[in-house]
C-alpha cells in the first residue's frame, strides 16, 4: 500500500475518533452536568462563576426532594403506569403485528398505514376530547386513564417494529410447525416469540421510555401526589419566585439513572433489534 494511502487512512481514521469523541461528549455534558449540580450548595450554584466540580459537595438537594418533597411517591407512580403501558403494549402490539405479518390479512398495508396515522394528531388536538371523556366516566387522577392513554400512544410504534422483525423471520418455520399440528396462537408463543426476543426488548424499552418521561397527559389527566408521574412531579418543585435548581437536578439525576442503566444493559437487543428489521430474508 502506497504511503499517501496509509496516511490518508491514518487522517480519516483520527477524524472519526474526534468525530465520536465530539459527539459523546455533546450527549453525555448535559447529564454530567446536571449530575455536578446535584451535588453543589446552593450559594455555589448562585455564584457568578460556575463549577463543574463539585466542592464541597452536598447530599441536601437528596435529601430535600425523598424527605420534603416526598418524590419517592412520583417514582411508583411512575413505575406503575410506565410497567402497565410497557405491559398491555407488548401483549396487544405483538399480537397484532404477528397476525398482519405472518397471517394472511388483506390490506395488511392500508392497515399499518392507519394505525401509523393515529399517532400523527398533535397531542394538545386531543387533550380538551379526552378530557371531557375522562370526566364522563370518572377516570380523572386514575392509572387506568394515564395507561389507556400511553397505550394509544406507543402501539402505533410497537406494532410497527415488530411487524418489521417478524418479517425477517423465515416462512419456512411457520409451514413446518403448521404440518407439525401447531395453530397460530402456539406458533405465535412457542416458536415466533422466543425468536423475536430482541424486537421485543426494543419496544418494550422505547414504549417503557415514553410513558417514564410524557408530561402533558400526565399534567392534565391527575390532580394530586397520589396519582401524578415524574414529570408532573419535577415541575411542581418550582413557585412564582424561586427555582430550586439544585433540587431540580438532583431529581433528573434519579430519574434519567434507571434508563440509562436499562439502555447499557440491553444494547445488544436494542441494535440488533432495530436493525434486524431493516433487512427482509
Amino acid at each position: 500500500m502506497p504511503s499517501s494511502w496509509r496516511a490518508q487512512l491514518l487522517i480519516t481514521r483520527i477524524a472519526l475518533y474526534v468525530a465520536s469523541a465530539l459527539i459523546v461528549v455533546w450527549s453525555v455534558a448535559p447529564f454530567l452536568w446536571q449530575l455536578s449540580t446535584s451535588f453543589q450548595e446552593d450559594r455555589l450554584l448562585s455564584s457568578p462563576t460556575p463549577s463543574f466540580l463539585p466542592w464541597p459537595g452536598t447530599l441536601e438537594h437528596f435529601r430535600n426532594i425523598f424527605v420534603e418533597k416526598e418524590f419517592h411517591l412520583y417514582i411508583v407512580n411512575s413505575a406503575i403506569v410506565a410497567g402497565l403501558t410497557t405491559l398491555f403494549c407488548l401483549t396487544i402490539g405483538g399480537a397484532a403485528a404477528f397476525a398482519l405479518a405472518r397471517l394472511r390479512v388483506y390490506y395488511h398495508f392500508g392497515i399499518l398505514a392507519l394505525i401509523l396515522s393515529v399517532s400523527m394528531f398533535p397531542q394538545i388536538a386531543i387533550v380538551a376530547p379526552l378530557y371531557l371523556a375522562a370526566s364522563a366516566l370518572g377516570l380523572m387522577n386514575t392509572y387506568t386513564i394515564l395507561v389507556v392513554i400511553y397505550l394509544s400512544l406507543g402501539l402505533p410504534l410497537v406494532i410497527w417494529v415488530l411487524f418489521g422483525y417478524f418479517q425477517t423471520i423465515p416462512r419456512e418455520i411457520d409451514e413446518a410447525a403448521i404440518i407439525d399440528g401447531a395453530g397460530p396462537l402456539r406458533l405465535m408463543v412457542s416458536i415466533i416469540l422466543p425468536m423475536s426476543l430482541p424486537g421485543f426488548v426494543t419496544t418494550g424499552l422505547l414504549a417503557f421510555i415514553m410513558a417514564w418521561n410524557e408530561f402533558m397527559f400526565a399534567l392534565a389527566f391527575t390532580s394530586g401526589v397520589e396519582r401524578q408521574t415524574i414529570p408532573v412531579g419535577i415541575a411542581n418543585f418550582t413557585n412564582l419566585y424561586y427555582v430550586p435548581w439544585g433540587d431540580l437536578a438532583a431529581a433528573s439525576v434519579v430519574v434519567t439513572l434507571p434508563l440509562v442503566l436499562l439502555v447499557l444493559a440491553f444494547q445488544r437487543w436494542i441494535i440488533q433489534g432495530l436493525t434486524q428489521g431493516a433487512v427482509k430474508e
